[in-house]
């Protein structure tokens, strides 16, 4: 019935007198020019009503999913489905009398159909990262790496799908040449492979996300992790420059990641201040006296002279040294002065770790180190903290007639 509707017109122009071939070519551009016409308005219709209808939707409903199907244009590649389904059926039968092109033609229809359907399926996935980046669930999931897996797994089938419309052979045959030449395709496809082991392992052991502050050494990477896919990881780095590393480099190499500092409560402070060892001292009665009028250690010492001078009056201990018996130290008593001074500071983290240690003597002197916590993570709140704690401590060393080791400029030795 439809082969007898496309006929109408050649056997009318053949009843007019007109030679067969003549009628034959006016009959296909007739009808070409008619169905390829109706075609366009009607795709152009559903466009606009599918365009309508989806930003109402999309302004009505609670989810913000449409709103990202809207942005990437997706019912305008679905407006398209249906008059190219239309297109299958009429415009091969316009072509009577060239069955062999109305066979090309076709071929080339279906080949449209593979490309607006991997064009629909690319800005499905778009959308649907979008969608799950605003999720607090899968913020710092490598979202893109599994859309670009999908991505390529769906293509590989849209070119075989392609080559098979076009050679007319079965695309299970495809499959059983991919087998064989799987060994090419490892090699092709090798740091995309790699990449995607890389994604999965990063992604099940929680190894680094979105937002994360990692350092990579090997790559000079100093930085917020802003995407993961599957063949990168982009690093912002604090100076705003963009390192790209490779995805399989993070399960390869070492880095580190910061995020658990982020997640505790408090930064680490571990650094040391030198002290000459040359004025580490005894501390005479005269010299306690004076260091009892530092509040934080005023108890401390009235408890520990009581306690020294007791032991040394039980032990009979000759005074006449300072070396004899127990005594106090201004190396010593300035150690549990940083203590104190740690315990009542506001912005450290009393609950963790909280340390005044003295480290092994080097021939410059000796470390005194500080290791604690600051609550206030953010880096530049952290270095004024511990900006703040070293200029105290530096002014207060005086107090305990101490002093910190310099290199003079010329003798290449202390003072």
């Amino acid at each position: 019935m439809k082969d007898g509707l496309f006929r109408i017109l050649y056997k009318y122009f053949l009843k007019t007198g007109m030679s067969e071939n003549l009628a034959l070519y006016l009959n296909l551009i007739i009808w070409l020019v008619g169905i390829l016409l109706f075609v366009w308005l009607l795709d152009l219709i559903i466009l606009k009503v599918l365009r309508a209808l989806s930003v109402r939707i999309a302004r009505k409903s609670k989810t913000n999913l449409d709103d990202f199907l809207v942005a990437h244009r997706v019912p305008s590649y679905v407006a398209h489905i249906f008059p190219l389904i239309l297109l299958f059926k009429f415009v091969p039968m316009a072509f009577i009398g060239f069955d062999y092109v109305g066979v090309l033609v076709l071929k080339i229809l279906h080949i449209l159909f593979v490309l607006l359907a991997l064009a629909l399926v690319k800005r499905l996935f778009r959308s649907t990262t979008d969608y799950l980046k605003t999720k607090p669930r899968f913020h710092d999931k490598p979202i893109d790496s599994y859309i670009q897996v999908f991505m390529i797994f769906a293509w590989i089938v849209g070119v075989m799908a392609v080559f098979a419309i076009i050679t007319g052979v079965e695309i299970w045959k495809f499959f059983t040449a991919l087998g064989a030449g799987s060994a090419i395709i490892l090699l092709i496809f090798k740091d995309s492979i790699l990449g995607l082991v890389a994604s999965i392992q990063v992604s099940i052991n929680d190894m680094v996300g979105i937002g994360d502050w990692i350092t990579f050494d090997k790559y000079g990477a100093d930085g917020d992790v802003i995407e993961i896919n599957l063949a990168t990881v982009k690093v912002q780095n604090f100076d705003k420059t963009i390192t790209t590393i490779p995805t399989y480099a993070m399960i390869s190499d070492s880095f580190k990641n910061w995020r658990g500092m982020q997640v505790s409560g408090g930064r680490r402070i571990k650094r040391a201040m030198t002290i000459s060892q040359k004025s580490v001292r005894f501390l005479s009665d005269e010299d306690l006296t004076e260091l009892k009028r530092v509040q934080l250690i005023a108890e401390y010492l009235n408890t520990r002279t009581s306690e020294i001078n007791a032991y040394n009056t039980q032990q009979d201990v000759d005074k006449s040294l300072n070396i004899n018996g127990r005594n106090l130290t201004n190396f010593g008593v300035f150690r549990k002065y940083v203590s104190s001074y740690l315990e009542k500071h506001s912005a450290i983290n009393k609950t963790m770790t909280l340390m005044v240690r003295q480290l092994e003597p080097t021939p410059q002197g000796i470390p005194l180190e500080i290791y604690a916590f600051s609550a206030d993570k953010r880096w530049e709140n952290y270095e004024y903290v511990m900006s703040d704690i070293f200029d105290h401590l530096l002014a207060a060393l005086p107090y305990f007639e101490l002093k910190v080791f310099e290199l003079p400029t010329s003798l290449g030795g202390e003072k």
